[in-house]
């Protein structure tokens, strides 16, 4: 199932909606990727409010979606992880190290806002 991508201003939100297979985990890297070439995108929410599980793999292609997506001159910021999900991840020893979190959408947008000054600042 494709993961929805909308650009709201220079960012994009892509809401993960449902567990993803290796497979779709992939497709929405390459797309999210593409997506991030568009004109004026600076940065990518990536929303997994709905998410009740994150595997290593999923926890893996965030961290390097993530890495990936700076290397194309976007930030980006993980939000929505659930408390359940977050104990989960910790207990297997699953690191998002490098990688920025917030607790919803607003908090992440702010996030990247904060971000984009910043950058400019130091332009």
């Amino acid at each position: 199932m494709p993961v929805p991508i909308l650009k709201q201003g220079p960012f994009l939100i892509a809401s993960v909606r449902t567990a993803l297979s290796d497979s779709d985990w992939e497709r929405f890297r390459g797309s999210l990727l593409l997506k991030v070439g568009l004109p004026e995108v600076r940065g990518t929410v990536i929303d997994l409010t709905m998410m009740d599980v994150i595997d290593s793999y999923a926890a893996r292609m965030l961290r390097d979606m993530v890495a990936m997506l700076r290397l194309r001159g976007a930030e980006a910021v993980i939000v929505g992880i659930q408390p359940d999900v977050a104990f989960a991840m910790a207990q297997l020893g699953l690191r998002m190290e490098g990688v920025g979190t917030a607790l919803d959408l607003d908090e992440g947008m702010e996030a990247l806002q904060k971000s984009l000054r910043l950058r400019g600042a130091h332009a």
